[in-house]
C-alpha cells in the first residue's frame, strides 16, 4: 500500500526539535557512556566472541526520571509509526537524535531495516550495536536474513542463538516455508520443542504455496487448533487447484473469518473464470460489514474487466470514492485498468491524470490501455513522459510498448525499442517480448524475418510464439510457413486447439477441404476440443451471451429480423460477404447465412434493438474477431450512426462512421 506523503511527514520537524530540547533539559542528571559505533559487518560466527565487545549503557543512578521515560516512549512510538509507513529515513533520524535508547528502541529500528529486502547489511550493523539484545532482537534479525533470501546465514544465525522461544522456531519455520524449503521446514517442525497455531499455519501455508495440497490437507486435519490463517490457506489451495466446491464448503464452516479470507474467495472465483460469483461475494462481504482493502478492490475490478461489466465497475468506483482508499495507488491503478479493458479509454486517462502517486504498474496500465486500443503514438508519448518523470520502466512496460508498435504497424519503432531494452535499460528480453516482435514482423508481412528472429532466440521457443507466427501466416495466406509453424506448435503443445483450428482455417480459405478434414480427424483422435466462440454485451446491468448460430436467446426472432434488415441495407451500401470466413464446405447462400449468424453480429444487433439511438454499443468476444464481421460492423456503424466498440482477445476496435480505429491493420 502506498502512503500519502502528507500523512507520513506531518509535523516531524517541530516534534523532533521539542524532543531534542526536552532531552537537553531532562537528561543532564544522567551519566551515560557514549554509544559505540562499529563498522563490523561480518556474519556471526560465535556469540561468545561478542562478550565484552558490545556497547553498554550505564546509569549512575536508577532511571526514574518520568519525563525522560515519557520522551523515550514518545520517540519509540514515532519510530514505529515511521517504520509502519515505510519511511525509514525519518525513523532513522529520530533514532539518531535520541541520546537515550532502550532495547525496544533498537528493536523498532531493526524491524524497519528488516521489513524490506536489501537492508541486511545495515540491519546486521545495527544489531551488532544493540547493548542488551533480547530474543526479539535475534528473531527480528533472523527474519531479516530470510527476507533477503540468505538461507545459509539464517541457518547459522539460528543455530548460534543463545536463547530461542517459540517465536524463534516459528520464524525459522515460516522463513523456510516462504523460501520453498518445505523438506527442511518439515524437519524443523518435527523437532520443535513446542508448537502453536502459528507453527501449524506456517506449514499448511507453505505446502499450499509449494503446490502440495495433499500434505496441506493432512496437516490441516491433524492441527489441534486451526487458526484463521490455516483455514484461509486451505481455501486458497482449493481455489488454486480448481476445487471451488471444497473452498466454498470450508468457507461456510469457518468459525471466524478475516478480510484475507474474503479476498481469497473473491480472487479465487475471478481466477477460475467465475467473475460473476466473485462480484456477488464482494457484495456479500460489504453487506456483512467487512471493509474492503486494496486487494479486495483489485480482485472485484478484475472481475468487472473480465466480464466487461462497465456499469458494475462504475458502481465500484463510486463506492471507492466515498472511502480514503480513493487515493490509494493500487486501487487507482485497478480502476484505470478496468476502464481501459471495458473500452472507456478517455475515462481511464482522466483518472490517470488526477492520480497523485503513480507507480510503474500505473504507467504500465495506461500505456497498455493505449496499446490495446490501437493508439500506438499516444502509448509511445506516454512512455516518453514516464521516462521524463524518472519512473523506471520494467519488462512489463516494454511488453506494452511493443504491443503498441505492433497494433499501430510501427515496425521500425518496435525494433528500436526492442534493441534498447538490453542496451539502455539492462532488461533482458523475455519470451513475451519475442512474441510481440514475431507478431510485429508477421503482421507487416515480414514472415522470413520473424522466423529468423525465432531461430536466433537465446532460449528454446515456446508454443505461443509459433501460435503467433501461425496467425500471421493465415493473414498473409502463406501455407508453407503455416505448416511449419503448426508442426512446431503441435509438437510443443499437442493439445493446442488453436493450432489445429488456425491450420484448418488456412486450408479452408484455400478450398483444401480434404486437408481440413484431415486436421479435424486428428483433433478427434487426439481428443482436442475447440474452444467455442461467443460474444457478449451488457444491457441494463445484465450480461447477454451469444454463440454463432445461437438458438437459445429469448429475443432471437427480433435479432434475426434486425439482421435481415441490416443485411439488405449493407449490401446497398456496398457490403459483400467474405465467404473465406465461412469455414464449411457448403453452398454460397448457406455460407452467407452462417456468416450472418456469427456471434458478434448477433450481439451488435441485440445492442441496436435494446439501447437508445445514438448511444455507444460495446461488444466483447472470447476469440479474435472474424474478418467478415469486422467489415460488416463498419457498415453497420455508418448505417445506424452508432459508435460500436468491439474487444476481442488481442485488441479493441472502435467503429465509427464506416471506419475502424485499427485502420484495417489487425
Amino acid at each position: 500500500m502506498s502512503f500519502p506523503k502528507k500523512l507520513i511527514t506531518s509535523h516531524p520537524i517541530p516534534i523532533r526539535r521539542s524532543l531534542t530540547a526536552l532531552y537537553k533539559t531532562q537528561i543532564q542528571n544522567l551519566s551515560i557512556l557514549p554509544i559505540h559505533h562499529s563498522n563490523q559487518t561480518n556474519p556471526i560466527n560465535s556469540f561468545k566472541d561478542l562478550e565484552g565487545l558490545r556497547p553498554s549503557l550505564i546509569h549512575s543512578r536508577p532511571f526514574d526520571q518520568c519525563g525522560s521515560i515519557n520522551i523515550v516512549l514518545e520517540s519509540n512510538k514515532m519510530i514505529m509509526n515511521y517504520v509502519r509507513a515505510g519511511d525509514l529515513d525519518s525513523a532513522r533520524q529520530v533514532f539518531d537524535e535520541m541520546p537515550l535508547r532502550t532495547t525496544v528502541t533498537w528493536n523498532s529500528m531493526l524491524a524497519g531495516y528488516s521489513k524490506k529486502s536489501g537492508n541486511s547489511e545495515a540491519a546486521w550493523e545495527l544489531f551488532y550495536q544493540i547493548p542488551e539484545p533480547d530474543v526479539v532482537s535475534f528473531n527480528t534479525m533472523l527474519a531479516c536474513y530470510f527476507r533477503n533470501l540468505d538461507i545459509e546465514t539464517a541457518r547459522g544465525f539460528f543455530d548460534g542463538m543463545p536463547v530461542k522461544d517459540i517465536a524463534s522456531w516459528n520464524t525459522m519455520l515460516s522463513g523456510l516455508s516462504q523460501c520453498g524449503k518445505m523438506s527442511e521446514a518439515s524437519q524443523v517442525f518435527l523437532v520443535m520443542p513446542q508448537k502453536n497455531s502459528v507453527s501449524w499455519s506456517a506449514m499448511i501455508s507453505g505446502h499450499v504455496e509449494a503446490g502440495d495440497l495433499e500434505s496441506a490437507e493432512r496437516l490441516f486435519r491433524l492441527a489441534p487448533v486451526k487458526s484463521v490463517v490455516a483455514w484461509t490457506a486451505m481455501i486458497t489451495g482449493y481455489m488454486r487447484f480448481k476445487k471451488i466446491e471444497l473452498a466454498e464448503m470450508l468457507f461456510e464452516q469457518m468459525p471466524v473469518r478475516n478480510l484475507i479470507t474474503w479476498n481469497s474467495m473473491i480472487a479465487g472465483y475471478v481466477e477460475n473464470c467465475r467473475a460473476e460469483d466473485g462480484i456477488k461475494f464482494f457484495k456479500r462481504m460489504i453487506s456483512d460489514g467487512i471493509r474492503p482493502n486494496p486487494s479486495s478492490y483489485s480482485s472485484v475490478l478484475l472481475g468487472c474487466s473480465n466480464l466487461s461489466a462497465l456499469q458494475l465497475g462504475k458502481q465500484v468506483h463510486q463506492f471507492v470514492y466515498k472511502t480514503p482508499l480513493f487515493l490509494n495507488t493500487t486501487v487507482g491503478t485497478s480502476l484505470l485498468s478496468m476502464y481501459c479493458k471495458c473500452g472507456e479509454l478517455q475515462d481511464a486517462r482522466k483518472l490517470f491524470d488526477v492520480m497523485h502517486w503513480k507507480d510503474a504498474a500505473t504507467w504500465n496500465a495506461m500505456i497498455s490501455g493505449y496499446a490495446q486500443h490501437g493508439s500506438g503514438e499516444k502509448a509511445i508519448l506516454l512512455f516518453d513522459e514516464m521516462r521524463m518523470e524518472e519512473a523506471k520502466p520494467d519488462w512489463i512496460t516494454f511488453v506494452a510498448v511493443l504491443t503498441a508498435c505492433n497494433h499501430a504497424g510501427l515496425v521500425k519503432s518496435g525494433i528500436r525499442y526492442f534493441d534498447s531494452m538490453r542496451r539502455d535499460y539492462q532488461i533482458e528480453p523475455m519470451p513475451d517480448h519475442y512474441t510481440c516482435m514475431v507478431d510485429l514482423l508477421g503482421r507487416a508481412g515480414l514472415l522470413e524475418k520473424a522466423v529468423e528472429l525465432i531461430n536466433n532466440m537465446p532460449f528454446k521457443p515456446h508454443s505461443a510464439i509459433f501460435g503467433t507466427l501461425l496467425g500471421a501466416c493465415r493473414m498473409h495466406k502463406n501455407l508453407e510457413l503455416a505448416e511449419f509453424a503448426a508442426q512446431n506448435l503441435l509438437h510443443l503443445d499437442p493439445n493446442s486447439a488453436a493450432g489445429y483450428v488456425q491450420l484448418a482455417n488456412i486450408y479452408a480459405a484455400m478450398n483444401k477441404w480434404d486437408h481440413v478434414a484431415n486436421v479435424r480427424r486428428l483433433m478427434k483422435v487426439n481428443k482436442v476440443v475447440k474452444t467455442p466462440g461467443y460474444s457478449w454485451i451488457e444491457v441494463k446491468n445484465v450480461i447477454n451471451e451469444f454463440r454463432s448460430g445461437d438458438r437459445v436467446h429469448p429475443e432471437l426472432s427480433l435479432i434475426h429480423k434486425k439482421l435481415g434488415e441490416l443485411e439488405k441495407r449493407m449490401k446497398l451500401a456496398g457490403y459483400s460477404p467474405d465467404l473465406d470466413y465461412a469455414l464449411h464446405d457448403v453452398g454460397e447462400e448457406q455460407k452467407e447465412q452462417i456468416l450472418l449468424r456469427h456471434s458478434e453480429k448477433l450481439a451488435v444487433a441485440y445492442g441496436l434493438i435494446c439501447t437508445p439511438a445514438g448511444t455507444t454499443i460495446r461488444v466483447f468476444k472470447n476469440l479474435r474477431v472474424c474478418g467478415d464481421c469486422h467489415t460488416a460492423i463498419k457498415y453497420i456503424s455508418l448505417i445506424e450512426k452508432r459508435e460500436i466498440i468491439l474487444r476481442d482477445t488481442t485488441r479493441f476496435h472502435h467503429f465509427r462512421n464506416g471506419s475502424c480505429s485499427c485502420g484495417d491493420y489487425w
